[in-house]
């Protein structure tokens, strides 16, 4: 059972890995410019991702079929704060408040929506699929709210900045608002047919666009300075080891529907989120491991991930 759902994970794993070291290699090889990537990641945020949050709201979402729908948001900011927690058994060595609070943002903020979406959708029928992907939309509700807010504040960290309140609203969040809003007032049979046709149809383009945009970022990150490998190692440590291993024993006995637990799972392995280093840029902080721990991250990945969510199906039964 175990070597049969490490080949499944594993194969799912290595089809988004193929897709986004094409992205990767396009930059590398200057046939994609860093102003075009930037393009594509604001495409895929602003416009594709909103419309397949959308699309895939009016047409499979409904308060009676997810009664506990609020408990996902709920969840991401629980698995955020038990990120925090791990990470800071590791921050004692960590000399500047700055390097503390990347340290954290590595450990609490994962890459929650680019990788699993195309996970997902390797790993499920369609059936399952499409009700995962409203799962993960609605996970992503509290996490957007987290990294663009507290993340935000975090890693642009200094005395006297107050969080801003418009960086609650991204695109993806309000997509989603307004998914909820039409279903709850039952607008969207209202929606025409050659419409919301286009609008899925683009929606669409986001899974590959997604680990496209993935690869093509990590080949921008520098490795001009000493890698700082005793923090880096400790980061990913913290991240793709120890605090999947402490969310696969609580669902082991929490017993939760296995969907939302191989959510869980999938969210809890996933190396950490590609937007703290827009931030850092963003911001024009001083990067201290954030950079290369996306990096190596991502690599390391591509043999934990398989590893975690294999040991989830072996032990937490349907």
């Amino acid at each position: 059972m175990f070597i049969t759902a490490f080949k499944t994970t594993g194969l799912a794993i290595c089809e988004i890995f193929i897709l986004g070291l094409l992205g990767y290699l396009l930059l590398k090889r200057k046939m994609l410019s860093a102003e075009g990537l930037n393009s594509i990641s604001k495409i895929v945020m602003d416009v594709t991702l909103p419309l397949f949050i959308f699309s895939q709201f009016v047409k499979q979402f409904s308060f009676a079929q997810y009664p506990n729908w609020w408990v996902l948001p709920f969840f991401s900011i629980v698995l955020t704060a038990m990120g925090f927690a791990v990470g800071n058994f590791f921050t004692c060595s960590l000399k500047s408040t700055d390097e503390k609070m990347q340290f954290l943002s590595l450990i609490g903020f994962q890459n929650s929506g680019y990788l699993p979406l195309p996970l997902v959708a390797a790993l499920l029928p369609a059936e399952e699929a499409s009700r995962m992907y409203i799962y993960i939309f609605l996970f992503l509700v509290g996490f957007n709210l987290l990294i663009w807010s507290i993340g935000v504040h975090m890693l642009a960290y200094h005395k006297g900045k107050k969080l801003e309140l418009a960086s609650f609203f991204s695109a993806p969040v309000v997509a989603t608002l307004a998914g909820l809003l039409f279903v709850l007032f039952r607008w969207q049979g209202s929606i025409p047919g050659f419409i919301l046709r286009p609008l899925k149809i683009t929606g669409d383009c986001t899974l590959p666009l997604a680990i496209f945009v993935v690869g093509a970022s990590l080949a921008q990150i520098s490795f001009k300075k000493n890698l700082d490998m005793r923090s880096i190692s400790l980061a990913l440590l913290a991240k793709l080891i120890i605090l999947p291993l402490v969310v696969l024993i609580i669902l082991y006995y929490a017993r939760l529907p296995h969907l939302i637990g191989l959510l869980l799972m999938i969210q809890a392995s996933v190396p950490p989120a590609t937007s703290l280093s827009v931030i850092l840029s963003h911001y024009k902080k001083q990067d201290y491991i954030v950079n290369q721990s996306i990096f190596l991250g991502h690599i390391v990945g591509i043999v934990t991930i398989p590893v975690f969510l294999s040991l989830f199906y072996y032990l937490v039964k349907p």
